[in-house]
């Protein structure tokens, strides 16, 4: 899956940097811009910002303020709040899925097209409801992800919290990043 995931963002983003590319130097140097350029940018654009959000809430990085993580001692509290906090995206993801399923019902209903190009605005549009569809599914997979891990127990849930040294994702991508004959000396 990440594997899908970069590739697709890789075209998404090489797709929307080549049109703009195309419409600035067909624009500003030959003076002749492309028409409907613009409708077709929006295509890939809006579907790489809904992947993005999407891969990033398959990825569990989204931009978090964990202030009150300060203020535990053990993991086990750590992994109750992720449920509280899970728990409550869970809501308000499902609420924002609702909203953009009756979005999705008008636009197949009203099937608007676009004013140069007459392109259905449905590929595009339907990228909110299937983007929020796939980041609710991963916010309840990582929610019963933390349900299990509390409910397993286990040395790890009872483990202290090290506040003085706190260990994140960007450590371990540390080894990865220093030179080849320190991996292999150290």
């Amino acid at each position: 899956m990440e594997t899908l995931f970069k590739y697709i963002l890789a075209i998404l983003i090489s797709t929307v940097a080549g049109m703009q590319f195309v419409q600035v130097i067909t624009r500003y140097v030959f003076e002749t811009p492309v028409m409907g350029l613009e409708e077709i940018a929006v295509i890939p654009t809006l579907w790489l910002y809904i992947l993005g959000a999407v891969n990033a809430s398959r990825e569990d990085t989204q931009i978090r303020a964990n202030v009150l993580e300060i203020f535990l001692k053990t993991e086990r509290a750590r992994h109750i709040l992720l449920i509280i906090s899970e728990s409550i995206s869970l809501v308000i993801s499902s609420w924002l899925t609702y909203w953009a399923w009756d979005y999705f019902k008008y636009a197949v209903r009203v099937s608007k097209e676009t004013p140069t190009l007459y392109l259905p605005t449905l590929i595009y549009e339907s990228a909110l409801f299937i983007g929020l569809l796939l980041m609710t599914l991963y916010v309840l997979l990582h929610l019963s992800r933390h349900v299990r891990l509390l409910l397993a127990g286990g040395v790890d849930v009872e483990k202290l919290i090290d506040h003085e040294h706190p260990h994140t994702s960007e450590l371990d991508e540390f080894p990865l990043l220093s030179p080849k004959e320190e991996r292999n000396n150290g």
